[in-house]
């Protein structure tokens, strides 16, 4: 067994997951995809709902797929791609410390998702018995590159511009017209 792969496992994917059905579904106190899609609005991620949709969808499949250590550099790409837009859209402004709403946590976890990418999940796991060569250096450099394009294409892509405002035109008074007597 590998102890410390397994722990790490064991903690960042149940995280993920749990970040994941906050957003999909505002379990463990979180907003659902109707605060999640609102606040992604607000980010400039339009249609909000579809972008927490996604997000959700990659924490939660990701998380799970980290945990039982299966496809384990696909799971790091889509783990990665949500918290590299979470560095861009929200955290990069603020600096590198967590305490200050910076984008400390989000590198933490890409590091280490990069970890088990390029050492293996470790046993036991669904990789090392029906993919035992799903990892290395290389395949943890394109899962991390992947997450981190996946985050810009996904902007580039998918991302509506605003809705335009009604054009608003004064309205001059109409001079009344006279109407025959009869």
């Amino acid at each position: 067994m590998d102890t410390g792969r397994a722990i790490l496992r064991a903690t960042v994917g149940p995280l993920f997951v749990g970040h994941g059905t906050q957003k999909l579904f505002g379990w463990f106190g979180g907003p659902g995809l109707a605060g999640t899609g609102g606040f992604f609005e607000q980010l400039g991620m339009r249609p909000g709902r579809r972008h927490a949709l996604a997000a959700g969808a990659a924490e939660t499949v990701g998380g799970a797929l980290i945990t039982l250590g299966f496809m384990t550099p696909v799971a790091a790409a889509m783990l990665t791609g949500v918290m590299v837009t979470a560095i861009r859209k929200v955290h990069i402004s603020k600096g590198v410390w967590v305490i200050e709403g910076g984008f400390e946590y989000n590198a933490v976890m890409i590091a280490a998702l990069a970890v088990l990418v390029e050492q293996g999940p470790g046993r036991p796991s669904f990789d090392a018995v029906l993919l035992p060569s799903f990892n290395g250096p290389v395949l943890a450099a394109l899962s991390i590159g992947a997450g981190a394009a996946g985050s810009l294409l996904n902007e580039q892509l998918f991302t509506e511009p605003p809705p335009e405002e009604p054009e608003i035109v004064p309205q001059t008074p109409q001079t009344p017209v006279p109407q025959p007597a009869v």
